[in-house]
């Protein structure tokens, strides 16, 4: 369907004109987007009234992770929460490795540890391994980290106060790239955390779509269970919990400091496997519920949004490769050009400033401040370039979807443990 109508816009003359008004309410949309004013994030949890406190339940699925758990449970078990207000469960899915082992040692040091393990013929991956323990916890707020995180010690204090809006059914805390200066990969996902970060925050102000990402997530409890829990049929289980807990009309908040920090994949295969089961997984949420979705569900400004977002970050990538080929053919430009520089504009002011914000130190020399905007934007045009990669990977994501039955395929990312993230 996406190539016969990027060839379609060749060959008939209402071609541009099309592409002239979507490129219109595009630009209107990024406007807005622009000038929105992120939502005001309400100040930490103080004092030693206990009854303030909701009752947290600290989620980690963890697989041969033993060059992390061990630093993961310290962290995760040491956090500036009253421990009698927050629990800690560690699922270990079937791990062959060490892990089992340190997790019995650390067990014994822990009174608010409790270790659960799963069989071998155990199913449903991440999200199997989360449904097993979520129910029965007695948490009021489920928190899901992935086994390399590197949580701040006030995270859950300055969580918690975004859940007082009834509607909030879940936060998301923005994810910073603990080995971000290892190499180029790395230098380029702290580029992306930093756009993320910031359309995430202006899309929620406008009213707009907020997304899980996995590793730093907050789920209310009522929020969940209306959802039925974590979809078992997929292998991105945070994009799948995002658009159902919208289609049951709950908002998802957006923590921007502190930030969780997660090992960045440090090589081209990594990223490669990571990326595609990413776009498989998003892909698959929309042919999933777009019956609900058209429907207006989520209502008509969180509906327009995520129809924006579809066209830029799946759309307009995998409809690249047959515009450039037309183009070809026809000794002419491309023609979805408008939408494409509308949308490398709105990526460079978007991850210039989400870079300001987020890794520019607040102590700098004078002559560091001003050196600083120039770094920031060489920074800036390094990882739009960095970003290209998504367009192979939507392209072969697509035309793979577009002929195979749906899969259920996750390829594990290799934790080696590094140091507390630099922002």
């Amino acid at each position: 369907m996406i190539w016969s109508s990027t060839i379609a816009l060749h060959l008939f003359a209402w071609g541009t004109w099309l592409v002239m008004a979507l490129t219109a309410v595009m630009g209107v949309h990024a406007l807005r987007v622009l000038f929105a004013r992120p939502i005001p994030v309400p100040p930490p949890l103080t004092g030693e009234n206990l009854d303030a406190y909701p009752y947290v339940s600290v989620l980690v699925a963890a697989k041969n992770e033993e060059a992390v758990i061990g630093s993961l449970v310290e962290n995760l078990c040491n956090l500036d929460y009253p421990t009698s207000r927050y629990d800690v469960w560690i699922i270990d899915d079937n791990s062959t490795d060490r892990t089992p082992r340190l997790l019995d040692q650390l067990s014994t040091r822990y009174h608010h540890l409790n270790l659960v393990r799963r069989s071998a013929n155990a199913m449903g991956g991440k999200s199997g391994a989360l449904n097993q323990v979520w129910s029965t916890t007695q948490a009021d707020i489920i928190a899901v980290f992935d086994a390399d995180a590197k949580v701040p010690k006030d995270l859950l204090r300055r969580v918690m106060p975004l859940f007082n809006r009834e509607q909030v059914g879940a936060v998301q805390v923005r994810k910073a790239i603990s080995n971000g200066m290892v190499n180029g990969w790395t230098r380029g996902q702290v580029a992306e955390m930093a756009i993320d970060s910031y359309f995430q925050r202006k899309r929620i102000a406008l009213g707009g779509i907020g997304e899980l990402r996995g590793n730093g997530q907050f789920v209310r409890r009522a929020a969940l269970e209306s959802c039925g829990g974590w979809n078992e049929e997929t292998i991105t289980d945070d994009l799948d919990l995002t658009i159902r807990l919208h289609l049951d009309r709950w908002d998802i908040d957006f923590l921007n400091l502190p930030a969780v920090g997660e090992e960045g994949v440090i090589n081209a295969v990594g990223l490669w496997h990571q990326r595609n089961r990413w776009a498989e997984g998003g892909y698959q949420r929309y042919l999933d519920y777009w019956r609900l979705i058209a429907r207006n569900r989520m209502g008509t400004a969180k509906t327009f949004d995520l129809v924006m977002f579809v066209i830029t970050q799946y759309l307009l990538p995998t409809a690249a490769v047959p515009d450039v080929l037309m183009a070809m053919l026809r000794s002419s430009s491309p023609m979805l050009m408008p939408i494409t520089s509308l949308a490398m504009t709105l990526s460079l002011i978007g991850m210039y400033t989400g870079l300001r914000q987020t890794t520019v130190p607040q102590n700098l020399s004078k002559r560091s401040r001003l050196l600083s905007p120039v770094t920031t934007l060489m920074h800036t045009l390094f990882g739009n370039f960095y970003m290209l990669h998504w367009i192979p990977v939507m392209a072969s994501t697509t035309a793979r979807m577009s002929v195979r039955q749906k899969r259920l395929k996750w390829v594990k990312t290799i934790h080696h443990g590094t140091a507390e993230p630099s922002h």
